[in-house]
């Protein structure tokens, strides 16, 4: 009997999230015939213009339009495929108080109707693994926030034959997991590194807003080793011109210092429907081994 092929979901929030979050290990799953979907909840709609190289009236006036084109370029780097969720970007409120989402918006829909799409796609899809955000989102946006309350109603819904009829037959995902992307304990080891090297370091600032969470461990259960595709990520991150400065915050540690010193992107194991031992340094331990061959 053949392998059956290993399928891969990660759902995103924003159009770059998916560049900027577990895109080396994407890259490196892609690489190995793994079949990796990339779901991104909203269009963008609403997000800032961060490379002022971009912020030109033409860019201004068709955001929506240049965040696709984009998208559809990283995911090409990427080598995955990609399906757009349809959901309206909430904006990041600001201000004291906050202001209320704009009605209509992805974070506003109740969560029966913002999972449908996800639910639909995972039926159909049929991933072995989903990656999303933590219950924070990673950070408090609500469109992220969002986004993990719809991947885990979809993990958990999507096996269960009373639920969200008309969107396919029942699909069972083995394992969820979230990123762990940004924790003070990657940032400080490339810190170290890069004044090791005398190399003026970019996360000073950030690791001094962070100096309270010194005693806070990362829940990180599983490392997917992927430094050979840093520079696939990047390249997915420069496609995203309108949010990515290609000599900003993003590049200023040299690759070759994050391949040595965090040669790995981060998880933690969410749920999970079959055996497996931690630490974990593959998406699909206690997978590989339940697949047909």
């Amino acid at each position: 009997m053949s392998r059956e092929t290993l399928r891969l979901l990660a759902v995103h929030a924003h159009p770059d999230d998916e560049a900027s979050k577990g895109a080396a290990t994407v890259a490196r799953y892609v690489s190995e015939g793994v079949e990796v979907m990339v779901a991104t909840c909203t269009g963008g709609e609403r997000g800032s213009i961060l490379n002022p190289a971009m912020e030109t009236p033409e860019v201004v006036a068709n955001l929506s339009a240049v965040r696709h084109r984009e998208m559809a370029d990283a995911i090409e780097i990427l080598g995955a495929r990609h399906t757009w969720l349809g959901w309206v970007d909430s904006g990041f409120p600001e201000g004291d108080p906050l202001p209320p989402l704009p009605e209509g918006c992805f974070a506003l829909e109740p969560i029966e109707v913002a999972a449908e799409p996800l639910v639909r796609l995972v039926r159909t899809f049929r991933p072995h693994v989903m990656t999303t955000y933590d219950e924070n989102g990673g950070y408090p946006h609500p469109d992220h926030v969002m986004c993990h309350k719809v991947s885990v109603e979809a993990f958990e819904a999507a096996a269960d034959p009373d639920r969200y009829p008309g969107t396919g037959e029942p699909w069972q995902v083995s394992k969820l997991y979230y990123h762990m992307a940004i924790h003070l304990q990657r940032f400080s080891a490339l810190h170290e590194a890069m004044l090791a090297e005398g190399i003026e370091s970019p996360y000073a600032q950030r690791l001094e807003d962070w100096k309270d969470r010194a005693d806070i461990v990362p829940r990180i259960t599983t490392r997917v080793h992927c430094a050979e595709f840093f520079p696939v990520r990047d390249r997915a991150l420069v496609a995203h011109a309108t949010q990515v400065d290609p000599t900003g915050f993003w590049f200023a540690c040299p690759i070759e210092i994050q391949q040595r010193i965090w040669p790995t992107e981060d998880y933690e194991l969410a749920r999970s429907t079959v055996d497996t031992t931690m630490p974990e340094d593959d998406l699909f331990a206690g997978i590989r081994e339940t697949v047909s061959r």
